[in-house]
């Protein structure tokens, strides 16, 4: 019998409202609740992610991150 997905820790977080949509599409799609989506991904991360294009999004990200807040 499958081990049952035990969800210990609630974290609050805020979200842009475009990771907000993909977080929701991605659920939607994967038949997930929003907390069992993030935990899949965090849990896969690695296997999820392109090692290479990772730290190159990062840094878009990180450069834009002041703007974004204002």
């Amino acid at each position: 019998m499958p081990k049952r997905l035990r969800l210990t820790r609630r974290v609050n977080l805020a979200l842009t409202e475009d990771a907000w949509r993909r977080l929701k599409r991605f659920a939607a799609e994967a038949g997930l609740d929003e907390g069992e989506a993030l935990s899949f991904l965090f849990e896969n991360f690695g296997s999820v992610t392109d090692d290479e294009a990772l730290p190159h999004r990062l840094r878009l990200f990180n450069a834009e991150l002041e703007d974004r807040k204002r």
